[in-house]
């Protein structure tokens, strides 16, 4: 990594860390957490048994966004635990907290402070579908479960294959009309 994207590396950390001072921004993540567990348990389509279209992470990508890869962070780990203590599903395994948390530096290295393109968001969801979802949650599965990564493996390619083009086109629509509300908002202020 050469000096110049180390430094803006460190910038974009250190900008976002600042964030968790600002009561606006605290506020504003209350509020996409509400609707974030709103939205897990209202505004998901099951198509099959292993394709579900959902926009609960749409409030996680938009903190992510917004404010970072520290907050992102912080925000996706904390709402995975949150929605697991409201309605558990099974027994909690940190395993899937620390995937969360890993989308929230994915999504917010890749959009955070950078202008909104549909190419960032693919490129991030690219990577969360690849690293996160079909490594490291197989790897869950298996450890969970004690299932085989290559019996579960295919079903897990082919549904992250199927919804990226999916995830991508909601996420960019989302983050747009979400731009254009925040900067109506600041002008506001």
């Amino acid at each position: 990594m050469s000096k110049n994207q180390n430094e803006t590396s460190n910038n974009i950390w250190t900008s976002s860390l600042a964030e968790f001072k600002n009561i606006k921004v605290i506020a504003t993540c209350g509020i996409l957490m509400a609707l974030g567990v709103a939205l897990k348990y209202v505004a998901s389509i099951d198509i099959g048994n292993y394709i579900r279209i959902g926009f609960s992470n749409i409030p996680n990508i938009v903190a992510s966004y917004l404010f970072g890869p520290a907050i992102g962070c912080f925000f996706w780990g904390a709402l995975d635990i949150i929605k697991y203590l409201i309605a558990p599903n099974g027994a909690f395994f940190p395993g899937f907290t620390i995937s969360a948390a890993i989308n929230g530096i994915i999504f917010g290295c890749i959009l955070y402070k950078k202008p909104l393109s549909i190419y960032r968001v693919l490129v991030a969801q690219v990577i969360s579908k690849v690293f996160v979802n079909i490594c490291l949650n197989t790897l869950w599965l298996n450890i969970l479960y004690q299932q085989a990564i290559k019996a579960i493996l295919p079903a897990r390619i082919l549904s992250n294959a199927i919804m990226l083009p999916i995830d991508t086109i909601i996420t960019f629509v989302f983050l747009r009309i979400v731009v254009q509300i925040w900067r109506q908002a600041e002008r506001n202020a």
